[in-house]
């Protein structure tokens, strides 16, 4: 499985392969048990399908590593749109930004202006944005982002953040955050990285994740545990009944196309459930870290493309 891992990873920085499969009819037939749809409306659908099950979902326009302003705020540009439509349509949905896709490479800056315009929006029609983690040269420049964004006063509970578990520093980063009331969402990571920065062992980062999912469910802020891994939810479970703790202040989330069984179980539990939709042409990328994160999902894919 690690050699697999590594091999998708790989794949999903191989720009001639995504160059044909984001072209491709047979690519995009692949990624659309993962992928909601390539436009706006595609992505407004699967919310509200995801409601009418009494699921919330967080909406993601896909891409990556922006090369001009312009392409930097034209992806802002479609966000602005989703706030939008999910205020008009009453859609219990915030949106998730890459600061790669908002200009991060290009200047601090132009991203932090950005991700500011999208915040102030999010507050004027009383919703969220969370900013994605990526890889781990961009951990302490999105950690910084966020802080700045949050301390101004109308901002506090409009922007939120994502922490990996299988970074070392998790837990002091968590201990920052939380200290100042940031929101949070805790995935294992999707990215490799070397074993000097980051648990190279999946049981080691399955440890962490349970130990920081019991201090953000102590923190009595309202933070989201992804996982799709039932040990982990039931650690959560587990933690959340010993501890008194309600099943209200809290999120479990988790990847649109990804266990739906566990995600309607859960709501039928009581938990709060939201999905991470994603949407848009440029889906490769995200396409392949959802196979190296489990590779399981090859052979679903293989048997779904037999099936008439």
């Amino acid at each position: 499985m690690p050699i697999l891992r590594s091999a998708f990873i790989a794949l999903s920085r191989n720009q001639p392969l995504r160059h044909f499969s984001e072209r491709s009819a047979l690519g995009r037939r692949m990624s659309s048990r993962f992928v909601a749809g390539m436009e706006i409306e595609d992505v407004l659908r699967a919310a509200q399908s995801m409601q009418d099950q009494g699921i919330a979902s967080t909406l993601d326009s896909l891409g990556e590593n922006v090369s001009t302003p312009e392409q930097a705020r034209h992806s802002a540009e479609i966000y602005h749109q989703l706030l939008d439509a999910i205020a008009a349509r009453k859609l219990n949905a915030n949106v998730s930004v890459k600061l790669t896709q908002m200009g991060m490479d290009l200047s601090h800056d132009l991203a932090g202006e950005i991700v500011s315009g999208l915040v102030d929006h999010a507050v004027a029609v009383n919703s969220f944005v969370r900013v994605d983690m990526e890889g781990s040269e961009y951990t302490q420049a999105t950690i910084d982002l966020v802080g700045a964004l949050h301390a101004k006063p109308a901002n506090r509970g409009h922007v939120g953040i994502v922490i990996q578990a299988y970074l070392y520093r998790s837990a002091d980063d968590i201990a920052t955050l939380t200290a100042d009331g940031i929101r949070i969402r805790l995935c294992k990571g999707a990215y490799k990285e070397p074993a000097n920065i980051a648990f190279p062992e999946k049981s080691a980062v399955d440890d962490n994740f349970v130990r920081l999912t019991g201090t953000l469910l102590s923190s009595g802020i309202y933070h989201g545990i992804a996982t799709h891994d039932e040990a982990m939810v039931a650690a959560a479970k587990d933690y959340v009944g010993k501890h008194s703790i309600s099943k209200s202040s809290f999120e479990f989330q988790m990847l649109y196309g990804i266990r739906r069984d566990l995600q309607h179980a859960l709501v039928v539990e009581g938990y709060n459930v939201r999905v991470y939709v994603p949407f848009g042409s440029e889906w490769y990328p995200y396409f392949m870290r959802r196979l190296a994160e489990r590779p399981a999902n090859v052979l679903f894919i293989a048997r779904n493309m037999l099936k008439k």
